[in-house]
Formats: C-alpha cells, sequence, structure tokens
C-alpha cells in the first residue's frame, strides 16, 4: 500500500486551527477502496480544487505499493465542491502490470460526483536524461513576501485566508534579472513555491501529493494576466470569472515540495470562454521536477458582475 504520513483531514471547523501543511493532504480510510475528507474553500462556498486533487491523489495512492511512484495524473472538475461537507474519494484499481498501475477515483458530495481522476504508477528504471534549462532567475530570499501587500490593501480577506498562510510563495517581478522575455500573446509568471511547514517524513507521495495542491494556486490565474494580475497583487474589484476545468500533471524527478520550488508559468491560449496554461517546476539546483497544464473557464465580467464575483485566484 502506499504511504501518506499526514495525519487525518481537517475539517472545517478546524481548518482555522492547521498546525501544519500536511493536514489539507489528510484523508480516512472508510473500507478498501473508500475513503474520506475535508477540503476548505478556494473562493466562497466552493472547495479549493488543488486539495481536492490532492485528497484525490492521495487516496489512489495509498491502494499502490510503495515501490511504485506516480508519475502523472489527469483531472477533470465536474461540479463545485461544498466546504461544508465531506468528500468521499472511491478508488478503482484499473491496472496493476509489471512496471506500471493506474487508477481512476471519484470524487462524490451528497450523491453527485465533482472530480474525477486518472493517475499512473511505475517502479523507477534507470535511463538516459535530458532537461530544459531552468531560467536563471533571483531566489527567493532576495523577493519580497506577498501576504504583506495582501494585508496592507485587504486585512480583512487576508484574516479569512488562514489556510493558504499555511504555504509561502514568492512572485519573480517581470523585469527581474534572467527572466525570460515574454512572447507576444503569451502572458507568464514565475513564482516560488513552498509549504509553510515540514512535511514530515520521507515519502515521496507525501511531497508529489503537497505539490499537487501547491499546482493550483497560481496556475488559473496564469491565464486571466492579461485582464488582471493575481490576487495578492490585485487592489481593484475582479475583472473575470476563473474557475479550473481540468488539470493535468507529469512528476520527473524526486523532490522535497518543502523547500522552494520554481513554478514557471505561461498562457499560449485564451479563447471561446477558456484560458489555458501551462508550467515547470524546478527546484533551486535547476532540477526539472514537474510539469503542469490546465485549462481554466475564463469570462470577463460585466461592472455589475464584477462587484458580485467571489475572489478569483
Amino acid at each position: 500500500m502506499g504511504r501518506v504520513t499526514a495525519p487525518a483531514a481537517p475539517t472545517p471547523a478546524s481548518a482555522s486551527g492547521l498546525r501544519s501543511f500536511a493536514e489539507l493532504l489528510g484523508i480516512e480510510e472508510l473500507e478498501e477502496n473508500l475513503f474520506r475528507g475535508h477540503c476548505h474553500a478556494g473562493a466562497p462556498l466552493r472547495a479549493f480544487g488543488g486539495q481536492v486533487a490532492a485528497q484525490a491523489l492521495t487516496s489512489a495512492g495509498r491502494t499502490v505499493e510503495p515501490a511504485r511512484r506516480v508519475h502523472s495524473l489527469h483531472g477533470y472538475f465536474l461540479r463545485p465542491g461544498d466546504p461544508r461537507r465531506p468528500i468521499v474519494y472511491q478508488v478503482d484499481r484499473a491496472r496493476d502490470g509489471g512496471s506500471y498501475a493506474t487508477r481512476r477515483v471519484t470524487a462524490v458530495q451528497r450523491g453527485e460526483v465533482i472530480f474525477t481522476m486518472s493517475a499512473s504508477f511505475k517502479r523507477p528504471e534507470a535511463s538516459g536524461d535530458r532537461q530544459r534549462t531552468m531560467p536563471p532567475v533571483p531566489g527567493p530570499e532576495e523577493l519580497p513576501d506577498p501576504y504583506l501587500a495582501w494585508q496592507r490593501d485587504a486585512p480583512e480577506e487576508f484574516a479569512g485566508a488562514t489556510v493558504f498562510r499555511a504555504l509561502e510563495m514568492r512572485f519573480v517581478p517581470a523585469g527581474a534579472p534572467g527572466m525570460p522575455p515574454e512572447l507576444p500573446g503569451v502572458p507568464q509568471q514565475f513564482v516560488w513555491l513552498r509549504t509553510g511547514s515540514a512535511l514530515p517524513g520521507d515519502d515521496p507521495l507525501l511531497q508529489v501529493c503537497a505539490l499537487t495542491y501547491l499546482s493550483d494556486l497560481t496556475l488559473a490565474s496564469t491565464t486571466a494576466l492579461h485582464l488582471q494580475p493575481h490576487r495578492v497583487h490585485r487592489v481593484a474589484e475582479p475583472r473575470v470569472a476563473l474557475a479550473s476545468l481540468d488539470h493535468a500533471m507529469w512528476f520527473h524527478r524526486p523532490f522535497r515540495a518543502d523547500e522552494w520550488l520554481l513554478f514557471a508559468q505561461r498562457s499560449p491560449s485564451a479563447s471561446d470562454g477558456r484560458g489555458l496554461a501551462m508550467g515547470e517546476f524546478y527546484d533551486r539546483d535547476g532540477v526539472l521536477v514537474a510539469s503542469a497544464v490546465q485549462e481554466t473557464l475564463l469570462r470577463e465580467l460585466r461592472p455589475k458582475q464584477a462587484r458580485q464575483a467571489p475572489p478569483t485566484p
């Protein structure tokens, strides 16, 4: 069985008293192939998609032997999750081959499917190695903490974002040394991310599930950068309705999500009320550890709608 050394998931009532990031990944095993978790809100009355995906992957990993490590996931967000209610994760052991294993996870709330995921696991093997080179951007120690500006500009919203403060991020300015030039029609943002507390043990599945959570923090907002900045940099009302439609990740090499990782993100397309964003994760040594792709619902709001819209990522 796969390991995840995270404790049980916090309930909505206890999320504000979060002791560590690992608690966000905790799930309860109800019976074989059946798990339950709670997710906090990303927007008012909507469960945070990154946590739903991370808990779904945790559930899948619990049914796989530790010798096989997850290398990819593909998920679809079908309905908004309710952060006030538990989510049940049903795991289908689709295949256990000699090298690869496949799991399908269905997340259910009140009898309705809110999220589906396919995840693939494999045994490590020796092979050749090549990768894209990480841009030589400034490190996180050289960059300001965006939470300070968020606290100054929107103190009430910041005070209510207790869970999101269980992680750390640093945005690389557009004109920083080493930043690649932005291509026409392809907005980009580079962000350093890590969990705000150390993750226990050396469980690779826990690290991957933590990165799955982190990957959903800024990727969606990349698709809307031609219309508005990320929430921590935005003072004005939101100009778009933004929600994740699907999310895919590939895990290339080992890493720790409680150490700084650079998330280099670009959005090559926005049309038909949808946006597409792609990103790569690099560790401090420049090793490409993971890639992510997400499609979003992206709709511009009329002025009245903008005043009524929930905060977007």
